[in-house]
């Protein structure tokens, strides 16, 4: 196990440790956070709206009563959810200014990266084509493409599909605003002028350069034929199939897991890179698919009290363990345990560097995050078609993010148990061990 530890250390946690490290990713993790009330407060209102799909025996009294002001409260979701990739494009674009500015002292502001951002951005939406030597924009009433925008129940490409070329743009305009600014290809305003005249001012040129080059760029590939949609999609799509298949879930929780065996916060270094995976995943739930791997997949059905899947693991050293050090531990993480929060007991027992405690660790949210894909691979359970807060209690999260079906109740409790199961030989022994050190220290 020491050696293992050492593999882990070397090929996993150093290299994850940089790329947590990287702007982008921090800036990403940011636009993850910063998105979470928007989510669910917009998918709380798309599940209002198809509980009669699951309690069919509502569905009178919805038609007659909600549904006819749906379109009136529906907006909610659609000013969350429909425009996911602004929010991130213009979180990412601050993010990446501000650390920018506090870590090389460049002289940018954080309001006019965010916003820079957000105008490269825009200016990739419209749909365009070369028609008879000339570009125009793309009008088809049957695909719903009106003046270069696709729509559905709000402009698409605003939507969770965006929201890779909304960090990409953000990351290009905060590029292109810094190049600018070391160059001093800036109209700088005397000392007197108010300061919000002056950051106009200076953003002046780097607005006209990233209009030049988002210009340059779409104009070159759609002479080709395409456009950055169709481009960015061929490399996210690949990775996007990878975490619909069983293999690429696994790989997942492995990963969480193994850097939190090494002291690393893995759901947080992970989830920056797979968060707006899992949202587009969830979109694509809503329009139909059965992708198990969305929304808050993993503290729904998966890692049931918190990392590692210890919720019943906890009530047990609680209530059973021999040792006092478990015994006590155990009974002052329970209630965090419920609501999904465990360092105490990944720090306290603890499961970090611990060779009796790293194999369970591994092997509980792999083997309940194989029970979630299939229930929801095989339609025993309904997809995950709405974002959840993480600290819902077992059961509760896994109910309303499936849109109300019961049945996922009972999946998540079946996966605790089942970590439990897998836990139980290796606490126990692990427990007979630090209780004979605590008998011979007593009796010394």
């Amino acid at each position: 196990m020491n050696t293992g530890f050492v593999v882990l250390q070397k090929y996993l946690m150093t290299p994850m440790a940089k790329i947590s490290q990287f702007k982008l990713v921090r800036a990403v993790m940011a636009a993850g956070m910063a998105s979470v009330p928007f989510t669910i407060v917009g998918s709380m209102f798309l599940v209002f709206n198809i509980l009669p799909m699951t309690f069919t025996g509502l569905q009178g009294f919805f038609e007659s009563t909600f549904f006819k002001v749906s379109d009136l409260y529906m907006i909610a979701n659609t000013a969350t959810i429909g425009i996911l990739a602004l929010y991130f494009n213009f979180v990412v674009g601050y993010e990446l200014t501000k650390i920018e500015a506090e870590e090389t002292g460049l002289n940018v502001n954080a309001l006019n990266g965010a916003m820079l951002s957000t105008f490269a951005f825009f200016m990739t939406l419209p749909e365009l084509v070369v028609q008879n030597g000339m570009i125009s924009l793309i009008n088809n009433q049957s695909e719903q493409v009106i003046n270069g925008f696709r729509m559905g129940s709000g402009i698409v490409r605003l939507g969770t599909g965006g929201i890779f070329i909304a960090i990409i743009m953000a990351a290009l305009a905060t590029k292109l605003y810094f190049l600018c600014v070391r160059r001093n290809w800036v109209i700088k305003m005397p000392e007197t002028v108010p300061l919000g005249v002056s950051r106009s001012f200076t953003a002046l040129i780097p607005t006209f350069v990233i209009a030049l080059s988002v210009i340059i760029l779409n104009g070159v590939l759609v002479y080709f034929g395409t456009d950055i949609y169709s481009v960015i999609a061929i490399p996210f799509t690949f990775v996007t199939n990878l975490t619909k298949s069983w293999l690429g879930v696994m790989v997942i929780l492995f990963l969480i897991h193994a850097l939190w065996v090494v002291g690393i916060h893995g759901a947080s270094i992970i989830g920056a890179l797979i968060t707006p995976i899992t949202l587009v995943n969830m979109s694509e739930n809503t329009m139909g698919a059965h992708i198990p791997f969305a929304g808050e997949f993993n503290n729904s059905l998966v890692i049931i009290g918190g990392s590692g899947a210890t919720l019943l693991m906890t009530f047990f050293i609680a209530f059973c363990a021999k040792s006092s050090q478990l015994k006590i531990l155990g009974r002052a993480s329970a209630v965090p345990a419920i609501f999904n929060i465990n360092e105490p007991v990944i720090f306290g027992m603890p499961i970090v560097y611990n060779p009796y405690l790293a194999i369970p660790f591994f092997l509980a949210p792999m083997a309940c995050g194989t029970l979630g894909y299939f229930a929801i691979n095989m339609q025993i359970i309904q997809p995950i078609v709405a974002l959840i807060p993480w600290p819902s209690p077992i059961g509760l999260g896994a109910f309303i993010s499936t849109g109300g079906d019961y049945k996922a109740i009972v999946v998540a409790i079946l996966s605790a148990i089942l970590a439990l199961l897998i836990y139980l030989p290796f606490v126990k022994f692990y427990d007979n061990k630090l209780y004979k050190d605590e008998q011979k220290k007593a009796e010394k």
